[in-house]
């Protein structure tokens, strides 16, 4: 793997097929870099000489994948991962921007917070991060947070992360405010109340297990909330990992009627259910929890017809005893930064999406999500670049995952795909020995 602090080269990347869902292009020609820019597509600019030059027969090259949510443990939980541990497993899945959600230690609700994330991803240097601010101060949902400062300090949308805000007059006035400020609102639709502190779906599963469920109505009540408020307010919103197969249709019908709403989901969503959490497996400990065979194919559904314009690794890393309780003790959440990429493209083997349907699900949808100049090819365009080899056969072992975190229900699961280079802002990042 190279080392992430080199300047950025003047590259010559020929041969490969060049997928840019953002400008709808799809063929086998050359992309020319220089001065941390895409310079051309096709025939290299007067006088331009390459540093570097990379051949990329047999490879995709696209632009570099956005990721949503991924919580890098920084600041806060640094017994679990580091920012520069986890922008590194980015790096090497072909990730050049990551979106960190507000629930950090301390919470991200003043600008010292957002500098210092941004400062240490910037040492880092391998993968850009961007925050979201906090909705409310301390996640508390009493008071809403000071939104104009958190935006002038580079936030890139609002959130209250997993947590819920009980009342939903102070809801509304965080949506009225994001609303001056321009700002997008991210919602985790998620009722307290209904979900009950339960650990996994309810239903036949959680009674066989004894398990505390969380019902589908713990989606559904906080999405018809949450949409209500955003037709009376007009905000711009973005719902975060959505579990059902309702709430999907229920955020369509809102699209359709033409409120200014998103939706992303969670790759793991799309390819487990509640009968992997059998023998307690607390690998598939998540929140929202895996729900039914059905809702999983209307999240794939909502996926092929855009209702759900992103995919996105929901990356939280833990140390191993943090799995190793009884199921409703394990902390929730999966070390998912490097199956992010295979697991969605395995959802074009399986038929589900086109390679351009599920390259624009990690690059052009969530740029947009985010309101970035981002996650295209364009001539002029940041120079972040992603180069996977589509046919790397290879098998999930934690022992040889980047991420600090190894916690993951994909262990000895056979994926295709695999990132050989990873270009940000011109810099080559990553590169596989």
């Amino acid at each position: 793997m190279s080392t992430s602090r080199q300047h950025p080269v003047r590259l010559h990347i020929k041969n490969g097929r060049v997928v840019d869902p953002a400008n709808s292009v799809d063929q086998v020609t050359d992309l020319f870099v220089a001065d941390g820019r895409i310079v051309a597509l096709g025939k290299a600019p007067t006088g331009f000489q390459a540093e570097r030059v990379v051949d990329a027969s047999g490879l995709i090259v696209a632009p570099g994948l956005i990721d949503l949510a991924a919580r890098l443990r920084e600041p806060g939980l640094e017994h679990k991962a580091t920012i520069a541990s986890e922008t590194r497993a980015a790096a090497a899945a072909g990730i050049t921007t990551l979106c960190l959600p507000p629930d950090t230690d301390p919470v991200i609700d003043t600008p010292a917070v957002i500098e210092l994330v941004h400062q240490r991803a910037e040492r880092a240097g391998y993968a850009r991060v961007v925050t979201l601010g906090a909705l409310t101060r301390a996640l508390a949902g009493e008071q809403i947070s000071e939104m104009a400062a958190l935006k002038a300090a580079g936030c890139v949308g609002m959130s209250n992360g997993q947590q819920s805000i009980s009342n939903i007059l102070i809801q509304r006035r965080a949506m009225e405010y994001a609303v001056t400020h321009d700002l997008t609102v991210f919602l985790h639709p998620n009722d307290a109340t209904l979900a009950n502190n339960g650990c996994v779906h309810e239903g036949a599963m959680s009674t066989r297990l004894g398990l505390p469920g969380v019902p589908q109505a713990a989606e559904t009540a906080a999405v018809a909330r949450d949409l209500a408020l955003i037709e009376q307010v007009g905000v711009r919103a973005h719902f975060c990992r959505l579990s059902t197969a309702r709430a999907v249709q229920m955020v369509g019908r809102a699209q359709y009627d033409g409120l200014p709403v998103s939706a992303d989901v969670s790759a793991h969503q799309l390819f487990l259910t509640e009968m992997d959490v059998m023998g307690f497996n607390s690998q598939c400990h998540v929140l929202p929890p895996l729900r039914t065979q059905r809702d999983r194919d209307g999240l794939r559904d909502g996926l092929a017809r855009g209702i759900l314009n992103a995919v996105c690794s929901d990356h939280q890393p833990h140390e191993p005893d943090a799995k190793l309780a009884p199921f409703i003790d394990t902390e929730p959440g999966i070390s998912s930064l490097e199956t992010l990429l295979p697991l969605t493209l395995r959802l074009v083997d399986e038929g589900v999406l086109t390679l351009s349907q599920a390259l624009a699900c990690l690059t052009q949808g969530p740029a947009r999500t985010l309101g970035l100049d981002a996650g295209t090819l364009s001539i002029g365009a940041c120079a972040d670049v992603c180069l996977y080899d589509p046919a790397h056969i290879w098998r999930v072992d934690p022992s040889q995952m980047l991420s600090r975190g190894c916690n993951t229900p994909f262990t000895g699961w056979e994926m295709q795909g695999r990132v050989v280079m990873t270009v940000l802002e011109g810099r080559v990042v990553y590169q596989s020995t």
